[in-house]
């Protein structure tokens, strides 16, 4: 397993045998709507577009997850697995190969199996994903905003997680990005190897109202010391930017549904 983060929650993934451009952000700005004096992300460094993508894995509808001028430039030929929102940007700009999953629906794609779990709500009643993946006896688990379903615990062991580790919270309305605390009960709750974060930094500015705002809370640091403080043997990594980075994993020794795992070198 290989990771590359993109800045944002942007990933290229290499398991399986396959590159997955997850929740690409790579061109443009980011904003939502027409609104940029609200919220408005620029990247800093221009950045080539990542090769040989076999699959675009998108886990919102969202244009920070299905960023569209990204969407616009990269080959309509590429296979998408998407939830039920992304599947709908998709289509509606081209795209050839589209598999819409709602939580709890799986999809095998090569030697990777792909599942959707219940991820952050949007709106009143709709839940985006959250995904676990699967190959070569390796196992991930991505959700970009910390909503951690309970159901996580009857999937198994989960080598890496990808997920915030840093609060980002608006004043009255609470965090709008579950970071600490959601986190380290879900590392309580699965106990993986390794917890990467997403979501926050890489080479992007954010402007606008919304950020004079928002107030980001933690530090990687601070949270692998809370790891200590409990006790698990879960190790953050703080990722750079574009630099291609292998979890030093142990082989599990479990069944696919064995929420216990034993680990050998």
């Amino acid at each position: 397993m290989q990771l590359t983060w993109l800045d944002s929650n942007s990933w290229l993934i290499e398991l399986g045998g396959k590159n997955i451009l997850l929740d690409p952000w790579l061109v443009g700005n980011l904003s939502f709507g027409n609104f940029p004096w609200l919220f408005q992300g620029t990247k800093t460094v221009d950045r080539p577009i990542p090769a040989n993508i076999d699959l675009i894995l998108l886990s919102q509808g969202l244009p920070d997850h299905a960023h569209p001028p990204t969407l616009e430039i990269l080959d309509r030929s590429i296979p998408v697995v998407g939830s039920p929102n992304a599947a709908q940007v998709v289509q509606k700009l081209g795209y050839q190969q589209v598999t819409t999953l709602a939580p709890g629906e799986s999809y095998r794609f090569g030697e990777i199996e792909i599942k959707a779990v219940p991820g952050s709500p949007v709106g009143p009643t709709a839940i985006e994903n959250g995904y676990i993946l699967r190959a070569d006896n390796r196992s991930l688990y991505y959700e970009p905003h910390g909503y951690h379903s309970p159901v996580i615990a009857t999937e198994g062991s989960i080598d890496v997680v990808i997920t915030p580790l840093i609060d980002l919270k608006l004043p009255l309305l609470g965090a709008v990005i579950k970071g600490k605390a959601s986190a380290l009960s879900l590392c309580e709750l699965i106990k993986p190897q390794f917890i990467v974060p997403t979501a926050a930094g890489g080479d992007v500015k954010f402007e606008g109202l919304l950020m004079s705002i928002l107030q980001a809370e933690g530090t990687v640091a601070e949270f692998q010391e809370l790891l200590k403080t409990k006790s698990l043997a879960t190790q953050a990594i703080e990722p750079q930017p574009w630099q291609t980075f292998s979890p030093a994993l142990k082989v599990v020794k479990t069944t696919p549904h064995d929420a216990k795992s034993a680990y050998a070198d």
